[in-house]
């Protein structure tokens, strides 16, 4: 090899060696490589990288902190937002009709699944249904609190109906929206922690906020899919089967089924761009969300 092409491949190696782990044992392998074609090459000063393979490695949990803080500032957003609405989901516990049947509910899946998991996605549902009272009192509009019911899930009593379909839209694709925000709070604590429970809560929370997704009925899709064209219906419906193809997830199908019915039965609304956006933007991250890996450890 010519003194040039050996000069020119220590140049590359040296350029790759930092993506590798400090502790990495093909890091020092490399740096030994890199020294190698520098000595060919009568470069006879030591390697940067033989160096710092030397140092000692910072420790494992401070690096998994960086990592923990880089997710927490990308999410920032989310922990905000449900912080600042800490008040609004307390006052809901205080009704003693929604905490009563919050527990049967949690009975219920206490007996299939354990009281850690039953408790997680008893709350992720808890939370959806207040996306949707906060959005109905934001409005002006009384609502009651959530109300459970086990093998079906919770349902927010509406005293008045909304004005026109746009706004019913809103009032539907809040509750997607709190329950998304709750998936990436278990997200992030899964992330933080490895906890199998968090990554179960994270995926089962997308999953069911995707259930709620599909356009028939008085699921939240279905509402958001009254104020669409046609044409909207389709691009949505689209996005659905698109999603569904290369994620392989069952329930992103059954959005796009529901979605395919809807694009040939009215009536149809006269367009509702925000709304089109709101649900496309959920469809793809419910959809990201529900492809979690979980790891294969007993939650209960």
């Amino acid at each position: 090899m010519e003194a040039t092409d050996r000069r020119a491949a220590a140049r590359r190696w040296a350029e790759a060696i930092p993506l590798l782990p400090a502790a990495a044992r093909q890091r020092a392998v490399i740096a030994a490589r890199i020294d190698e074609l520098r000595a060919d090459t009568l470069d006879g000063a030591p390697s940067n990288a033989a160096q710092a393979t030397s140092k000692r490695p910072a420790p494992r949990w401070l690096a998994a902190l960086g990592a923990v803080g880089l997710v927490l500032w990308k999410l920032k957003f989310v922990l905000v937002f449900l912080l600042s609405k800490g008040k609004l989901l307390l006052l809901g516990l205080t009704k003693w009709k929604t905490a009563l049947s919050m527990l049967v509910f949690l009975a219920a899946y206490w007996a299939a699944f354990g009281w850690k998991f039953a408790l997680g996605f008893v709350l992720s549902i808890y939370v959806h249904e207040m996306g949707h009272v906060a959005e109905l009192r934001r409005r002006g509009y009384p609502a009651s609190a959530p109300m459970f019911i086990p093998g079906l899930g919770a349902y927010v009593r509406l005293h008045r109906a909304p004005k026109d379909d746009v706004e019913d839209a809103r009032i539907g694709l809040a509750g997607p929206w709190w329950g998304l925000g709750a998936a990436l709070v278990c997200l992030v604590v899964y992330l933080a922690t490895d906890g199998p429970l968090f990554a179960a809560l994270a995926r089962s929370g997308a999953w069911i906020n995707l259930f709620n997704l599909i356009p028939i009925w008085q699921l939240d899709g279905g509402r958001a899919f009254r104020a669409l064209t046609r044409r909207d219906r389709a691009i949505a419906t689209g996005a659905a089967l698109a999603l569904w193809f290369f994620t392989g997830e069952t329930m992103l199908l059954l959005v796009a089924l529901g979605g395919t019915f809807r694009c040939f039965v009215g009536p149809f609304g006269t367009g509702d761009r925000q709304g089109l956006a709101a649900y496309l933007v959920l469809l793809v991250t419910l959809g990201a969300l529900a492809m979690l890996p979980v790891p294969g450890i007993a939650i209960d």
